[in-house]
């Protein structure tokens, strides 16, 4: 298969199309780097990068920002970022990917654990990781031609944790939460999250 990463030059994003490339061809993107370069946040950006990318198979979104403080700290942008990025960002790759995706083919989003289990400090990101995966049961149900979308959800990734100077021992290698985009990649799910700590 042909697959499209984008985020391709995080942390995530670079292991996930790491361990695809193992078995795909793999097309990598980034914000400012990457075979070809692409902003979640324009529409016309997306349009632009499906159209230079086309055919494809796949695409897998590891992109996308959201803002973590505390919520005596958050203003209207603070939620504004979260939403307009990491969300909608999200949703138009889907939304504007469906006239290129091959027949059959997948969409792979990305939340996360604080969709769930929340902590202080995530009162605009949580929000947000919950709506990508409401987004995903929802268009599953709407999607043609045999296609698919579903969301993995890391934890926390050790690599995160050591920049941040905390213990990585307490997250999960980026390495191996590559396993699950992987595994929405190549499976037959529609509609699901996979938690990614179930790859630890």
């Amino acid at each position: 298969m042909r697959v499209i990463v984008i985020g391709a030059t995080g942390t995530i994003g670079r292991a996930a199309a790491d361990a695809l490339a193992e078995r795909h061809e793999v097309v990598r993107v980034g914000h400012s780097g990457g075979e070809f370069r692409a902003d979640v946040e324009s529409p016309a950006s997306i349009e632009a990068l499906f159209r230079a990318a086309a055919p494809f198979d796949a695409v897998v979104c590891c992109a996308g920002n959201a803002t973590f403080k505390p919520l005596a700290e958050l203003g209207d942008e603070g939620f504004a970022l979260g939403l307009r990025s990491k969300l909608m960002g999200q949703v138009n790759v889907v939304r504007l990917g469906l006239a290129h995706v091959a027949d059959g083919g997948s969409f792979t989003l990305t939340s996360g654990v604080l969709a769930h289990e929340p902590m202080p400090g995530s009162a605009a990101i949580s929000p947000v990781n919950a709506a990508v995966e409401a987004f995903a049961k929802a268009a599953a149900l709407e999607l043609p031609r045999g296609l698919r979308v579903n969301v993995v959800s890391p934890p926390w990734v050790s690599e995160t944790l050591e920049m941040m100077g905390m213990d990585p021992a307490g997250g999960v290698p980026a390495r191996k939460l590559a396993a699950a985009y992987v595994q929405c990649v190549e499976g037959t799910m529609n509609g699901e999250t996979v938690d990614g700590r179930a790859f630890a």
